[in-house]
């Protein structure tokens, strides 16, 4: 089948997104001559507006950036820690004995700005105000309403209307929620860009200095303030059904700021592939790439039962490597030499046979012994206190505050490669609306990845004080015999390491373009143990999209897989931008979600 539309190419830069109004503010900005670097920070605060139930400035973002003509890309860590009064101690105090998914528990240091801030202070050209103007103007002036968000404020319009009324303000016009294509404005998130940059500017002409005093202003002036007075407002209703005070304060903000390392690489033939590191789930690509290395996939059709098994069957080892070891090495030591090394790789991939393993198998990278805490039992909501009507619309989900405000894999990308090769990914997300009621002064909420941890003391996931949560978001960025050659990433949660995975193997093992490695068949396993709350899994289960072959679902049937079948075209949102030996640009977007766009120029 041949792919919806061609590769693109170009000569000045290529940006590919999961909306088409970013994919075009960081095109003008390299048009305008800035960098891929100044691209992306662009898109990604236009991202923050205009994919509002998936992304915004209190939640999290992990960007690979590889400058032309360096070795090594480097990560930046825009996932904020929990705060310094988070301990299990303090849940246990509370009767939980799990982090729920929605509310004020859960939220950490807001990273997604600073980590924004931080790849264009280190790798860009421009000055705060030109990469946020696109931002400002969106919301003061309005975009188009996706779908998806005039769904998500619809169903959530009883919760914003009684009890998150911040929501309610930004989100609800007389109590009701905006349609879908409609124009809507934030101008709250607006003025608070607008005030940045007020600040930034008033500091000093210097660009690096300007972009410190907005890292300043946010974490330790009026942003934080705000979210200051708005925590000491008084409790808010979460996934359990009752009101809880934030463990967070402004002083957490102030204690932090983003990092920047050398990204986790490892080869694959002629490729390099760069990650960000065991904080992330990144690496677990790598492993998955390390365990395929022993097969020939070239000599499998791709859309086969061999080939679906073979990957699957991997997968299923690499991700429980990941819930076994991987967690922020600021506090847990990580063996990840061990589990990268080609020894462990081999000694991994002998477990792989002719049929389904439908139990979690982590190693023993180092002669160390795994332990995986487990999933939780599906929490029920508290519902005593709350009024005969959210008793109601507890019972019959609409919404169900555990499961309507608990996100799952709402993310977003942005890809960006220069014609001198600058190349970066990144994959922000949290702060989702649904997720932590607005703090309606800077017109955004603040993030809850602290659901990904473990109250469970002792695994490297573990909750503690001042740490980061494992996060999912795992961009990608890969060198070909020494040059910069690609930029991907995808919506997802648990399953972007496999939906990036299935993308990189078309183009390196079955020899697509771009385009077209964004249109094969998705599929994944659900037996890893999700990173969300309540981290449950489905062994034995393997989703495929309903183009799979008939005779591939029965064979994978066959060998104890136990298929389920979705929509065509719908698992995973692959953005990917790269440069070819020609010195051209060249990007792709997936059509799933008929949302992400690429553009060249």
């Amino acid at each position: 089948m041949l792919p919806s539309k061609p590769e693109l190419s170009g000569t000045i830069g290529a940006v590919s997104a999961t909306h088409w109004l970013a994919s075009n503010a960081g095109m003008r900005i390299l048009e305008n001559g800035g960098n891929a670097f100044d691209a992306a920070v662009a898109a990604g605060f236009v991202l923050q507006v205009v994919e509002p139930h998936f992304n915004g400035p209190g939640g999290d973002v992990s960007i690979v950036a590889l400058p032309a003509g360096a070795q090594d890309a480097a990560e930046i860590c825009g996932q904020g820690p929990m705060p310094r009064a988070a301990t299990p101690r303090a849940f246990a105090d509370l009767g939980l004995d799990h982090i729920p998914g929605s509310g004020l528990l859960p939220a950490c240091v807001p990273g997604a700005f600073g980590g924004w801030l931080r790849l264009l202070a280190e790798f860009g050209t421009l000055r705060l105000a030109d990469v946020l103007a696109p931002a400002v103007t969106y919301a003061e002036e309005g975009y188009p309403l996706l779908p998806e968000t005039a769904h998500a404020a619809d169903v959530l319009a009883p919760l914003f209307s009684t009890e998150w009324t911040g929501s309610g303000q930004i989100y609800l016009t007389n109590g009701a929620a905006p349609k879908a294509g409609s124009r809507f404005r934030n101008p709250a998130l607006a003025q608070t860009y607008r005030q940045l940059i007020k600040e930034a500017e008033a500091a000093s002409a210097d660009r690096e200095a300007q972009i410190e005093a907005a890292h300043q202003a946010f974490y330790q002036g009026f942003v934080a303030e705000a979210i200051q007075r708005f925590l000491d407002g008084g409790p808010q209703l979460d996934a359990t059904g009752r009101r809880h005070h934030a463990l967070l304060t402004a002083d957490d903000l102030a204690a932090w700021r983003p990092s920047v390392a050398t990204a986790t690489a490892r080869p694959y033939g002629p490729y390099r592939i760069h990650k960000p590191g065991p904080w992330s789930q990144g690496p677990v690509f790598l492993q998955q790439l390390a365990l395929l290395e022993g097969f020939d996939l070239a000599g499998m059709e791709p859309g086969s039962a061999d080939y679906l098994h073979t990957v699957v069957e991997c997968a299923k080892l690499a991700f429980a490597d990941r819930d076994a070891w991987y967690g922020d090495p600021a506090f847990t030591d990580v063996p990840l030499a061990d589990l990268l090394s080609d020894d462990y790789a081999r000694e991994r991939r002998t477990l792989v046979g002719p049929e389904a393993v439908n139990e979690l198998r982590p190693g023993t990278p180092g002669g160390r012994s795994p332990w995986l805490p487990g999933a939780a039992s599906e929490p029920e909501p508290d519902i005593s206190g709350l009024t005969d009507a959210w008793r109601e619309q507890l019972r019959n989900g609409l919404p169900t505050i555990l499961k309507a405000t608990t996100a799952k894999g709402d993310t977003c990308c942005v890809t960006v490669t220069d014609r001198h090769g600058n190349t970066v990914a990144a994959t922000p997300s949290g702060g989702w609306l649904k997720s932590s009621p607005a703090i309606a002064e800077l017109g955004f909420p603040l993030g809850t990845r602290g659901q990904t941890m473990y109250l469970a003391e002792g695994h490297p996931n573990s909750l503690a004080g001042g740490k980061r949560p494992r996060t999912t978001l795992s961009p990608t960025v890969v060198q070909r015999d020494g040059r910069p050659h690609l930029a991907f990433g995808t919506p997802g949660g648990d399953r972007q390491d496999q939906w990036t995975l299935q993308f990189f193997l078309g183009v390196t093992a079955f020899g697509l373009d771009l385009q077209a490695a964004t249109e094969t068949l998705a599929f994944h396993t659900d037996q890893v143990p999700a990173s969300f709350t309540p981290h449950q899994s489905r062994p034995g289960v393997v989703v495929v999209e309903e183009n799979c072959a008939a005779e591939t679902v029965a064979e994978l049937t066959r060998r104890g897989h136990r298929v389920e079948r979705v929509p065509a075209y719908s698992l995973g949102r692959v953005c990917v931008t790269g440069l070819g030996t020609d010195g051209l640009v060249r990007a792709a977007a997936s059509p799933r979600g008929r949302q992400p766009y690429a553009v060249c120029g």
